[in-house]
């Protein structure tokens, strides 16, 4: 019986980037389904499973014959096709080229018989005669998998087969793959969504941030508090964030009114900068990260924006449209803002519910100490679905995961709506699964939103995807220089 067995599998990437495999086991005749996020390094999976990647270290056994089909392969041979229209490749009387689906088939492997019988396994057998190029994006698909099974592999490895296929294209696919795995066929799938996963489809693989971190059956894996999380936040695209407790009371700013504007900003200790005439404007609709090494001023900077730092009073510094030391109070900045840290985590160690630390977020408190309205009461009830953790939400807050704990933080953060939400290291600590789980829901939660985004971090790759712009701070002599991107 072929198998595949993958001990501390570490396969280089790049000079920064490593893909993590601690233990897999793949036997004949089993269906996979691998799961991850866009750079997870699923591809690089897809390519280390067929013996296309090898391994730096550990150990790695595999007596299959794989074969490995990717959206790239597609695209490039559909690329091809076209191409041959614009080339000397043209006999004295071709008037259109392009190989026949048949001709795509047989590519490695002349057998006509077999070519036939497998495309009347796939439903394609009427377009063998009819050139590859004018095929449909599924009827392309097929095509492949046909060219893949001439030379009769046992182990069959598909990277993203459903990405790009309308509803009744993806469910004629998944039944033909059912149909493979019925009859013998080793299947993997490496796929994006939870939702794509077939329902043939036996075991299961979650990979996050190129480490493979849950492998297992799959009611087991997708039972998983952490999995299930990532399969429900799959699903909350479009979905409205919980209204404010009392949005009539809120300060309302304007759509043209930058968030944040400093000129020449400088902060010293001792004569010591370590804010060094910084011109930094965040503007309407942006979202940025700040990033820097430790003592490089980011904290300082943060401090300045949240009106805590006493020389935002000697700075020309303007927050939310008003400018510091203009008789603004402290609540007059603080109202527009929500702030999540690391320090914060820490500090909530109160013994509470989930439910009440999300209700605390009404009051900027740590714990419940007054009197929490009904309405507050619902509107938290539909925090906690938003998360996807109604079934935690009596449970102790530190009897959560450490990336869950975050989320809810976060949440906490939001139920007031600010204008601006800065997240200070919201990833430290975290391991590579409860990275993706928060960066996923950051996403969501300010595209869903009204809110700008403040991300600080020590590493550009911690980006949620809705960054627009990026404060690098960049060493230069004993201090910093400041560089400012648009991405």
């Amino acid at each position: 019986m072929s198998t595949l067995q993958i001990s501390q599998g570490t396969f280089h990437l790049s000079a920064t980037r490593n893909l993590m495999l601690p233990s897999l086991t793949i036997r004949a005749g089993e269906s996979w389904a691998f799961v991850g996020a866009n750079a997870s390094g699923k591809s690089s999976l897809a390519r280390a499973l067929a013996g296309e990647l090898a391994a730096a270290r550990g150990e790695v056994v595999n007596t299959f014959r794989p074969t490995r089909l990717s959206l790239e392969q597609l695209q490039k041979l559909v690329s091809e096709e076209w191409q041959r229209n614009n080339t000397d490749m043209l006999s004295p009387d071709e008037e259109d080229t392009g190989r026949t689906a048949a001709d795509i088939i047989q590519q490695e492997v002349r057998d006509e018989a077999r070519c036939r019988q497998l495309a009347e396994t796939f439903g394609i057998a009427s377009l063998l005669d009819r050139r590859f190029k004018y095929l449909s994006t599924g009827e392309t698909r097929k095509t492949l998998l046909c060219q893949a099974l001439m030379a009769e592999p046992d182990l069959l490895i598909l990277d993203e087969p459903f990405d790009g296929l309308d509803v009744a294209s993806r469910a004629n696919l998944a039944q033909v793959l059912a149909q493979l795995h019925q009859q013998g066929h080793t299947l993997v799938l490496v796929l994006n969504r939870f939702d794509d996963i077939p329902d043939f489809v036996e075991r299961v693989g979650v990979l996050a941030e190129c480490e493979l971190t849950h492998v297992g059956a799959r009611e087991a894996i997708l039972a998983e508090a952490l999995v299930a999380q990532l399969a429900h936040s799959e699903n909350l695209q479009g979905m409205a964030l919980p209204e404010a407790d009392d949005a009539s009371a809120k300060t309302a700013l304007s759509s043209q009114t930058p968030l944040v504007v400093l000129r020449d900003g400088v902060v010293s200790y001792n004569d010591r900068p370590v804010l060094n005439h910084l011109d930094w404007t965040v503007q309407a609709g942006e979202h940025w990260q700040i990033v820097g090494p430790n003592g490089a001023g980011k904290s300082t900077l943060l401090s300045l924006v949240t009106g805590d730092h006493p020389q935002g009073y000697s700075n020309d510094l303007t927050l939310f449209g008003r400018r510091r030391g203009s008789g603004e109070t402290i609540w007059d900045i603080k109202q527009h803002i929500g702030y999540v840290s690391s320090s914060l985590h820490l500090d909530y160690r109160v013994s509470s519910s989930v439910r009440n630390v999300i209700l605390s977020g009404y009051f900027d408190s740590i714990g419940i100490y007054q009197a929490v309205s009904d309405r507050q009461q619902k509107l938290a009830e539909q925090w906690l679905q938003l998360l996807g953790m109604r079934a935690v939400a009596d449970a102790p807050f530190q009897s959560l995961s450490w990336g869950q704990q975050r989320l809810v933080l976060i949440a906490r953060a939001l139920v007031k709506h600010p204008a601006l939400l800065i997240l200070d290291e919201p990833l430290q600590g975290l391991d590579s699964i409860n990275r993706q789980l928060v960066r996923r829901f950051v996403d969501v939660l300010i595209g869903e939103g009204a809110m700008q985004l403040l991300f600080v971090s020590h590493h550009a790759e911690d980006a949620p995807q809705c960054i627009t712009h990026r404060l690098t701070f960049v060493p230069d002599g004993d201090g910093y220089r400041y560089q400012q991107d648009r991405l």
